[in-house]
This record gives structure tokens, C-alpha cells and sequence, in this order.
């Protein structure tokens, strides 16, 4: 059983995820706007949030801003904008997924299982303290902190993870179906261009390291180290 948040101005899509998420046997709690997410969050943390974009008082981008000054619970960002820009926005200040509305209520509750999942999974690989080291790269996967030339860098939990499982596999050529299975599950339904787009982002936070990341043309990704 999961604690999530459901972030949503609208009335009837709470109630909508909360009857299916209760039914899965999630424990559910409900904000009407980014305001009430951000203060509820401060005071405690869940285990996922589903959060609008569109909403008063506070939109969902500044909201999740927010919330991972204090938090790195998954996000999935609920909205009926669909634009390629508003996803990568909403990859870059740090959220896991994006469902556009009108949405399956089935198809939620399984991405929310495919990403605890790799939470799960992850918590379970970062038993043991292990560090990488390519000359000014550095990355602890036990206090899931990645450094460049001694500077802290602030990726995404998602980020984190494709970096993180490229990395242990270094020198292989990974598919692209490769990546998105064990990145973001195999039980992922989402868009495969959502690979792309954190791979552009991973590659402009690294910095000069970024070319470690190698495109295969026709196959997927390779990091070089």
C-alpha cells in the first residue's frame, strides 16, 4: 500500500483517482491546488504524487518545484496539455511521468506500480556504498549524488535512474526498449520519445561529460567509461 497525493482542482478527478486508487488499497490524500500540495508535503512525505498542471493560487511546474526542495517522492504530472514543450518542462524541474487528460484511471494505477517498482528496486541495488569515478564525474549511488568537477548537480529522480543504470552497464550498447524497460518498467505505457528527451536533459546537465553518452544510431544508447 502506497501514500499518494492527488494535486487537482477539480472535484471529480480526485474522486476518480481516489476510487481507484483505494481499490488498489492505496491510502489517499487530496490538495486543490499547488498551494495545499507544497504545505502538505512540508509536513509529510508520500510515497507518490499525481499532480494537475493548471490549477490556481499555484500551477503544478511551480508547485513541484517546490516540493523537491524538500522531497524526491515519484511525481506524475496530470494534464490536458499534451505539448512536447510543457513534458520537457515538466521533466526538467524533476517529474517521473505525464498522463494527458482524458486519461485511463486503469492505465494510472499501473504506471503508478511500474514506477514504485523501480523505487522499490532501486532503494534495494543502493544497499552497499558504491561510488563511480571518471576523472571529474563522480557518482554515489548510495547517497544518490552525482558531482561534476566538485560541483553537486540536481537531476531528477528519472534522470537519476538512466543515468545511474547506463553507468553500471557501461561499454554495452543498450536498445532503446532495453532502456525503457528497466528505466522506467516494463509495464510502461507512456510515449518512447520520453527516452529522448531525458537523455538531451542528462546529456546538458553533465556538461562536458555528456558526450560519454553515445547515440547508436537505429539501436538505442552506450555510455562510454
Amino acid at each position: 500500500m502506497y501514500s499518494i497525493l492527488v494535486v487537482d482542482d477539480e472535484a471529480k478527478i480526485r474522486t476518480l483517482i481516489k476510487k481507484y486508487a483505494e481499490f488498489e488499497g492505496h491510502k489517499v490524500y487530496e490538495a486543490v491546488d499547488g498551494m495545499e500540495a507544497v504545505r502538505l508535503c512540508r509536513e509529510k512525505e508520500f510515497d507518490l504524487i499525481i499532480m494537475d498542471i493548471m490549477m490556481p493560487e499555484l500551477d503544478g511546474f511551480s508547485a513541484v518545484k517546490e516540493i523537491r526542495k524538500v522531497s524526491d517522492s515519484p511525481i506524475i504530472m496530470l494534464s490536458a496539455r499534451g505539448e512536447e514543450y510543457d513534458k520537457i518542462h515538466g521533466f526538467e524541474v524533476g517529474v517521473d511521468d505525464y498522463v494527458v487528460k482524458p486519461f485511463s484511471p486503469r492505465e494510472l494505477m499501473m504506471r503508478i506500480d511500474a514506477i514504485m517498482k523501480r523505487v522499490k528496486k532501486g532503494e534495494k541495488n543502493e544497499a552497499k556504498h558504491d561510488v563511480y569515478v571518471k576523472d571529474g564525474l563522480v557518482i554515489d549511488f548510495t547517497a544518490r549524488k552525482v558531482t561534476v568537477d566538485g560541483v553537486v548537480i540536481n537531476l531528477s529522480p528519472k534522470e537519476y535512474e538512466l543515468l545511474s543504470y547506463m553507468v553500471i552497464n557501461r561499454n554495452i550498447a543498450l536498445t532503446r526498449e532495453k532502456l525503457i524497460s528497466e528505466v522506467w518498467g516494463y509495464d510502461y505505457y507512456g510515449d518512447d520519445r520520453t527516452l529522448d528527451t531525458h537523455i538531451k536533459l542528462l546529456r546538458r546537465n553533465l556538461g562536458e561529460y555528456g558526450k560519454l553518452i553515445v547515440t547508436l544510431r537505429g539501436v538505442g544508447y552506450r555510455f562510454e567509461g
